[in-house]
């Protein structure tokens, strides 16, 4: 059960600093405030289930 928590969290971690990435570019080019505002909003949700996965596979592995 830990082996596909650990690849889900990696996944999780892997599309926030996607999701940041992205709106990152998209701030320096100026293009859409809206777009960037979207992105954000993507990544603190993934974020938020990046640590909860984490958080299910610490207590896991301490049981």
């Amino acid at each position: 059960m830990q082996t596909p928590l650990k690849y889900l969290t990696l996944l999780a971690v892997l599309a926030v600093f996607l999701v940041l990435l992205a709106g990152l570019w998209n701030m320096m080019r100026g293009t859409s405030p809206n777009l960037s505002q979207k992105l954000m909003r993507w990544r603190v949700g993934l974020q938020f289930l990046a640590i909860v996965i984490a958080m299910i596979m610490v207590y896991l592995l301490r049981s």
